[in-house]
């Protein structure tokens, strides 16, 4: 995949104009990025219900165009906090990706683990990588540059941040305890079936379908219990792959395409943070479809 082209996710649209102005240096475009976004957790604004539901906004050209309709103005005119469109940290990926990949800089969302957050636990995260000319670079660019992190967040070192792969690998072998994988210690949402579904997602957002992480299709499941062999394969691959093996990035270009269970093709089942029921979503027509959900157990 060509990570310096846009995908049908990070095209800015009819916003290109606005994308133009942004600035290469990465400090600079990040200071942008957060500038645009506040995070719909952490963010410490009290959301109104509409403007929560902007954490849905799956196209970058959608989170600009939310952002013109409050806003009216270049991306760098500084916003109030509380007219930042309300995102994650893969809205905050997936923008800055967008930016590098409009100036023609190679970049693409990252999907996995962050241990940085706090003690003892692994949260759900999605960075950027770049390319620089001699080596992907990570960086995360919800963070600002700071002391306490201990280390530099536009370029961050190993063992920082995992790749849902590599947490899946060592949760097979018995090497942690999944239950300090998650969203948050305080939520259900953790786990082997949890890290097992970020597999499928660190999967798509490589093939350039960089989806919301509530997003589910194909075998994704709350539970365990089926045969985990498949799984096994696609984040053995996928760990390969980054390691530069290109037989195992076709293998998962092949797989991707041709393997239902993988693939999120046109209907996708959105799990909503924002407390709205469970609902399907058709992403050629960019719009919500009726239909019946699947059945539990």
């Amino acid at each position: 995949m060509d990570y310096a082209k846009q995908t049908p996710y990070s095209d800015p649209g009819a916003h290109a104009a606005l994308v133009d102005a942004l600035p290469s240096d990465i400090p600079e475009l990040v200071s942008v990025v957060q500038n645009l976004l506040i995070h719909y957790r952490g963010g410490g604004v009290e959301f109104t219900p509409d403007h929560l539901e902007e954490v849905n906004n799956r196209w970058v050209e959608a989170i600009l165009s939310t952002d013109q309709q409050r806003n009216a103005a270049p991306l760098a005119t500084p916003r109030e906090p509380v007219d930042r469109v309300a995102g994650c940290c893969r809205d905050y990926a997936l923008v800055t990706t967008s930016a590098l990949r409009h100036k023609g800089i190679p970049a693409r969302t990252r999907v996995g683990f962050a241990s940085y957050f706090g003690p003892a636990f692994n949260y759900d995260h999605v960075v950027v990588e770049y390319w620089n000319g001699d080596r992907w670079v990570m960086l995360d660019p919800q963070l600002e540059p700071a002391e306490h992190w201990g280390f530099d967040v536009q370029d961050i070192p190993a063992g920082k941040f995992h790749s849902a792969a590599e947490v899946w690998r060592a949760f097979r072998a018995g090497e942690i305890d999944d239950s300090l994988y998650g969203v948050d210690p305080s939520l259900p949402l953790r786990g082997g079936w949890f890290i097992r579904t970020y597999v499928f997602l660190q999967l798509a957002h490589l093939m350039g379908d960089e989806l919301l992480l509530w997003d589910g299709w194909g075998a994704m499941a709350d539970n365990l219990e089926m045969d985990l062999t498949p799984t096994d394969e696609i984040a053995a691959l996928l760990i390969a792959a980054d390691n530069g093996d290109e037989s195992a990035t076709a293998k998962l270009r092949d797989r991707y395409r041709e393997d239902p269970d993988l693939h999120p093709g046109n209907r996708i089942l959105v799990h909503s943070p924002t407390g709205t029921p469970p609902a399907w979503f058709d992403l050629t027509t960019r719009q919500p479809v009726d239909g019946p959900l699947p059945q539990a157990g």
